[in-house]
């Protein structure tokens, strides 16, 4: 077993991150974190022993920390630890104890603060309108709690497991770990079952802490929607007509009592909300709520972009147009003009607002947050149930955003900051090919082209009038009715229901992980010629960087295998930010087609050449020759010709279809694909180990199987002798070797 150092801040693992071993902590302790949550763990606790495929939170060095490397990841591993190790057996099973324990603390913790929220919402706002009624003052509408509810929960832990829990590690431990020590099955299956209920927890405390951290601005937050600004703006109004207003500045700072005890509020706003109710003059004109359905958003949205009244008026004479067609879902001439002057000054507003949001310090307003984040203009458009939930989200942006997700806003930030270089347009040119070819045809001169290559404006107009424009409509799904502005019609179900947040997206993309381990590897040139090794090819997972257009959609877009000329690069998958269709089937699909392009792209102009042998090589290859392919039956024959039909002769799009089906219903053992596309999908998309294992009986995968496992074995033993010399030549074995390692183990 191997010793790992981490230094203090240093992230040992990340949430998603495949769990490929075990780390015990020796010295040290580190944190596992949730978003405002988190359990520090101490010498000889472990470091994944709660997750199943992948780690269900980030794990952080808290201090200079070392670390035991334990090769497990399942029951089977740790038998076969225990019965080599027998000293592990009661450090392994205290742990795990342990482990659950703090686990459930945390759940309980929660627990009680999701009740005091739903309770403290639920109990000041009845409070509120009865002060409203006793005072003969209006209510505000909220409409926020019409939607607020308490938490439902998927994976519960009952009140018994934590009594249990409790019980056990403050009075029974020693006896309990005696007897369970005592043989290796009781002692395996003590740990396995405290692991279990560990990861059903950290499920339950994930749902915990998205229900807190997405409902925790109906009491404060920054957009001013909230019932804080309910009783603010009461007691503003009382004290400026000389009433008293000691009920309401009570309620005010039992308001401030709840969220220090919730405990979800950064310092920012823990100090607004103790000033507000300490210091303000409530005798002074307050900026109230933002009543969005009373608002002109479109003149708000065109005045922050610059511009003129005419030309607010002229564009809210169209959308009133379009407004009140008959079908504003039409193909007809009017609806389809209509349209087509709405995308053109859509995309114009929203570059030269998003210049002046980039440009300026002060941060934009929730209503243009909802323009840049979700394409919203117009609340008659949308309707008043989805404008006020999508204004309710704008407190809850980050929901939408993780290390590769990205809502378009964000993406555009990217660029504009140089983190991100932009997308390659429709005819596959990058921003400096593009700018080569406007000096080659006379569009720029040659002192234009420099200074356009690192002119910041000049690549996000790039990417918004080629990958966004674009993107936005093929992601929509209906390009002949498309508009950017988002609508009421696009909603098919509720706007928290469709959201695609980046905790969605990270599942799909593991579903298909599960599946399908080899999907997002990339082969990487490792080189340490002072140390013997000149060139290695390794295995390297890469995730996609997966950008959020601001439309409600059906359909993905995987608009590029890489992003620059290097392959290991991420690749950028577009998806619509509210999904009216199976994300997760979605999510299949544009891996798919990512399978076929970097195959593609690595394979050049060989990509369909079948004497160099490859994914698209043998496809392409079966499928213009299935006619003559004596393997084929005429059902089977007739089946392609029909597919190839569908998908308009695409090869590609055919692939996709027999991947989707391969993902879906030949990894459960059901076949659906005829024998030579089987063959051809079982070599270059091989399932995980674990399915491999289940359907390793069935005649149809057993020999390709064997023939997998075999030569993974044989480049396992390679590389273990290529690293053995690499270390005894003075080289470190780095993460990305280790992840090599651990591929040829899947």
């Amino acid at each position: 077993m191997n010793v790992l150092k981490v230094k203090k801040g240093e992230t040992l693992a990340r949430k998603q991150d495949k769990v490929m071993e075990w780390y015990l902590i020796q010295e040290g302790s580190v944190i596992r974190q949730f978003a405002f949550a988190e359990i520090i763990m101490h010498r000889n606790a472990i470091v994944g022993i709660l997750e199943n495929e992948w780690f269900a939170c980030d794990y952080v060095a808290n201090e200079d920390t070392t670390l035991i490397v334990i090769p497990c990841k399942n029951a089977q591993d740790l038998r076969k630890i225990l019965s080599e190790h027998e000293n592990f057996r009661p450090i392994f099973l205290r742990t795990a104890v342990e482990q659950r324990h703090q686990a459930l603390c945390l759940y309980a913790s929660l627990q009680k603060k999701c009740m005091l929220l739903h309770n403290a919402a639920e109990t000041l706002y009845s409070e509120y309108k009865n002060l409203c009624s006793e005072k003969l003052l209006d209510e505000q509408d909220f409409p926020r709690m019409e939607q607020f509810a308490a938490l439902k929960m998927q994976h519960r832990a009952e009140n018994w497991e934590i009594a249990n829990s409790n019980s056990l590690v403050r009075s029974y431990l020693k006896e309990y770990m005696q007897l369970m020590i005592k043989d290796d099955s009781l002692c395996v299956g003590a740990i396995m079952e405290a692991a279990a209920q560990m990861r059903r927890v950290t499920q339950g405390i994930g749902e915990m802490v998205n229900y807190l951290q997405y409902n925790r601005d109906i009491l404060f937050s920054d957009s001013r929607d909230d019932i804080f600004r309910l009783f603010f703006t009461m007691a503003v109004q009382q004290s400026q007509k000389k009433q008293d207003i000691s009920e309401i500045k009570k309620r005010l700072l039992n308001m401030v009592d709840v969220m220090t005890k919730l405990d979800v509020y950064d310092k920012k706003q823990m100090a607004e909300a103790h000033e507000l109710c300490e210091n303000y003059d409530f005798t002074k004109e307050s900026e109230g709520r933002i009543n969005i359905m009373r608002e002109d958003c479109i003149a708000h949205i065109m005045e922050y972009a610059g511009y003129g009244s005419d030309m607010i008026r002229d564009f809210h004479s169209i959308v009133q147009q379009y407004r009140e067609l008959p079908d504003m879902m039409s193909t007809d001439n009017e609806a389809r003009q209509l349209r087509r002057e709405i995308t053109k000054v859509f995309y114009d507003i929203y570059t030269k607002a998003f210049m002046r949001s980039v440009e300026e310090l002060v941060k934009p307003s929730p209503i243009m947050m909802m323009f840049f984040n979700f394409g919203f203009m117009d609340a008659e458009v949308l309707g008043e149930t989805n404008t006020n939930a999508l204004y309710n989200l704008t407190d809850s942006l980050g929901l939408f955003h993780s290390a590769n997700v990205y809502t378009v806003y964000d993406w555009l930030v990217q660029i504009y900051q140089g983190k991100k270089e932009p997308s390659r347009n429709e005819f596959d040119q990058d921003f400096n090919a593009f700018l080569l070819e406007e000096k080659r045809t006379g569009n720029i001169t040659e002192e234009q082209m420099q200074q356009y290559k690192n002119d910041r404006r000049q690549k996000v107009q790039f990417e918004i009038r080629n990958m966004f424009t674009s993107g936005n409509r093929v992601t929509y799904g209906r390009v002949t009715t498309f508009c950017p502005v988002l609508m009421e019609e696009d909603f098919i179900n509720t706007v928290e229901k469709m959201a695609v947040t980046a905790e969605k997206i990270a599942d799909a993309i593991n579903k298909v992980r599960c599946v399908d381990y080899s999907a997002l590897y990339h082969d990487v040139m490792f080189s340490d010629p002072d140390r013997g090794i000149n060139q290695e090819w390794i295995k390297k997972e890469i995730l996609p960087d997966v950008i959020l257009m601001p439309n409600a959609g059906t359909r993905t877009l995987m608009w590029q295998e890489t992003s620059g000329a290097k392959i290991d690069t991420p690749a950028r998958f577009l998806f619509p930010i509210f999904s009216a269709v199976d994300l997760d089937d979605q999510m299949v699909e544009c891996i798919g087609r990512y399978r076929w392009e970097i195959c593609r792209r690595v394979q050049g102009v060989y990509w369909n050449d079948i004497r160099e042998k490859s994914l698209t090589a043998e496809y392409c290859d079966y499928i213009q020759y299935y006619r003559k392919n004596s393997d084929l039956s005429a059902d089977a024959k007739e089946k392609i010709k029909t597919a190839l039909s569908r998908a308009r002769n695409s090869y590609r799009e055919v692939f996709v279809k027999d991947y989707q089906a391969w993902m879906k219903y030949e990894s459960q053992g059901s076949f659906r694909l005829n024998k030579v596309a089987r063959d051809i999908l079982v070599r270059y998309c091989p399932f995980a180990k674990d399915i491999r294992q289940g359907l390793a009986t069935n005649p149809q995968y057993q020999n390709a199987f064997h023939r997998l496992d075999a030569e993974n074995r044989k480049k396992l033993q390679r590389f273990r002798s290529v690293y053995d010399k690499y270390e005894a030549a003075g080289g470190e074995i780095t993460p990305e070797l280790k992840e090599n390692l651990r591929f040829y183990q899947m």
